[in-house]
């Protein structure tokens, strides 16, 4: 039987633990409003393979806080370039901060399912 990963308790848990990597990094936006291709996952990436972001990313902020319908047409429905977030504010600093973060975070997950 494998482990369980899908209940309330994991999914409260990796939200608190996603959102406490974004304030252990300095991050200046919140889970929301960075929802795609924003400051944390341009961090992440400017910090483990900076070759896989494309030039312009310092222009690329698009937001579109307002989502209401955002399971029905998909994120095409609010952004064109795929872009929901800021990702000028991504840094490697703050992606290897955002990084040790969610390692200690989540190896405490793993030390509660005896991984």
């Amino acid at each position: 039987m494998g482990v369980p990963v899908a209940s309330s308790t994991w999914s409260s848990s990796t939200d608190t633990a996603w959102t406490k990597a974004r304030a252990d990094a300095g991050m200046e936006t919140g889970n929301h409003e960075d929802m795609h291709a924003g400051e944390l996952e341009t961090s992440l990436l400017l910090h483990v393979a900076p070759e896989l972001i494309r030039a312009g990313n310092e222009t690329a902020d698009w937001t579109a806080d307002h989502r209401p319908h955002l399971l029905t047409p998909g994120m095409a429905a609010y952004t064109s370039s795929g872009v929901i977030g800021r990702p000028s504010l991504g840094t490697a600093e703050k992606g290897i901060a955002a990084l040790d973060s969610l390692t200690r975070s989540f190896g405490e997950h793993q030390g509660r399912l005896r991984l």
